[in-house]
């Protein structure tokens, strides 16, 4: 083969000529129709290198050597084949067959291979995985990691050497990326990851387990960011937690009755909230509800609370082993000691018996607050106060308390822990009381 190169200036020169259909640096493809061309004017009895120049191509640029070349090549192929030999077939046809011929032993040997590598995936199927959605069927992808280890447990365990491509081509994984997952390099690289993870698991569970307080990644987000000047990804918080099965806690949806309406000697408020949760003061929208805590041997409890709409701190609370109207009471009267409420405060709850009755409604009046409830049976018109139970219930040991004593405490220490630590995402990743004095400096 010529060792003459083409220049980008003779590669354009070469590739304005209509018998030219593609040039590179080290070879021109001419077409079908020159080729026919050519062989016609040669069984006339022309050269090739009369031929060439006939058509517009400097033998000098295009190298005698390659004019020979060419010429030798398309004779030939028209002798065997006619006409057919001078087409371009590269494209569709590499010269070699698509696959081998197995025999029959070989074809065996592949499918029983195959069964044990699918096996050994089956069980790593099998192994639990947890959903939040236990009715939607979601599609387990397994990483090619894992799919290498497969191949590699697979292989030396039925010695099948000889079939790593097969078996390659089974999982959907490439070759070169089998055999470059196990070089020396790519183990160290493994091994620094799984040290780096390492560290990073234990930070993630000094923030998961700060103050004994279950916690989802937003929750460890917040509480590295304000406890331990930390800051994480939430990306990478949330594949940590799933490598390591860090389980963060699910929020179900209440199984329980709503307490019971108003009787009809109570007196219904209209919906002064309207749902605008957030005024920009803080102090003035007040939520108030009451739920129900089960604690050890079935036992039960009622927690009422005043919650701050705008910076979502717990103001006054109430556990009670009865569902009394002095529970609302009771709460109420302890929201006297905040100075901060503001002068056009109200205090938005359901139309529980609680809030529609005569001794709560003046208790209100008294306070100089106005009132506010939600339509029947619609439980989004206090769905910040609705929320926070979720979170308590969630994020609280209540089963492990024995008597209604220890349940009082727990229910203590968390509004301690909620009020003055536990970030929240919608402010600005700060606790409610931090909030808070932030709103009133700026005020």
């Amino acid at each position: 083969m010529t060792k003459l190169y083409f220049t980008r200036k003779q590669q354009e020169q070469l590739k304005c000529n209509p018998s030219v259909q593609a040039v590179s640096e080290k070879a021109i493809t001419y077409t079908d129709a020159f080729k026919r061309h050519f062989i016609a004017e040669n069984e006339k009895g022309k050269l090739p290198r009369e031929i060439f120049e006939e058509a517009g191509l400097d033998v000098e640029l295009v190298g005698l050597d390659r004019v020979k070349g060419a010429g030798k090549r398309w004779r030939a192929a028209y002798r065997k084949l006619g006409i057919e030999g001078l087409q371009d077939t590269r494209k569709t046809n590499s010269g070699r067959s698509s696959e081998l011929e197995l025999t029959l032993e070989e074809k065996i040997a592949r499918l029983e291979a195959k069964n044990r590598l699918l096996e050994a995936e089956n069980e790593l199927l099998k192994k639990p995985r947890s959903t939040r959605k236990a009715d939607v069927e979601e599609e387990i992808k397994i990483a090619p990691e894992l799919k290498f280890e497969l191949i590699q447990r697979t292989i030396k365990k039925y010695k099948l050497k000889r079939m790593v491509s097969y078996l390659c081509s089974v999982m959907g994984v490439s070759r070169s990326g089998y055999y470059n997952y196990f070089t020396e390099k790519s183990a160290q690289k493994r091994a620094a990851k799984e040290e780096s993870d390492e560290a990073v698991k234990e930070i993630i569970l000094k923030a998961y387990h700060f103050r004994g307080r279950k916690k989802g990644t937003r929750q460890i987000k917040m509480t590295l960011e304000n406890q331990y000047q930390i800051t994480y990804n939430l990306k990478r918080i949330r594949r940590i937690m799933k490598k390591y099965d860090i389980i963060c806690p699910i929020r179900k949806a209440n199984p329980y009755r709503r307490m019971a309406k108003a009787t009809k000697e109570h007196r219904i408020c209209q919906n002064k909230l309207q749902r605008q949760f957030k005024q920009g003061v803080a102090g003035k929208v007040l939520l108030t509800d009451i739920t129900y805590l089960r604690y050890k041997g079935g036992k039960r409890a009622y927690l009422s609370t005043i919650k701050d709409a705008e910076t979502n701190e717990i103001l006054s609370y109430e556990v009670s082993d009865s569902l009394s109207i002095d529970i609302a009471l009771n709460t109420l009267h302890k929201l006297k000691k905040h100075r901060h409420l503001a002068a056009d405060a109200f205090i938005h709850s359901d139309q529980g018996f609680h809030y529609t009755s005569p001794q709560f409604q003046k208790l209100v009046k008294k306070m100089k607050l106005g009132q506010s409830m939600s339509r029947r049976g619609n439980c989004w018109d206090n769905a910040p106060q609705e929320s926070f139970f979720g979170h308590f219930k969630d994020e609280t040991n209540l089963k492990e308390c024995e008597t209604l004593e220890e349940v009082k405490q727990e229910v203590k220490s968390y509004m301690t822990y909620y009020n003055h630590y536990r970030g929240q995402w919608n402010l600005k990743k700060l606790p409610p009381v931090k909030y808070r004095q932030q709103l009133q400096q700026v005020a």
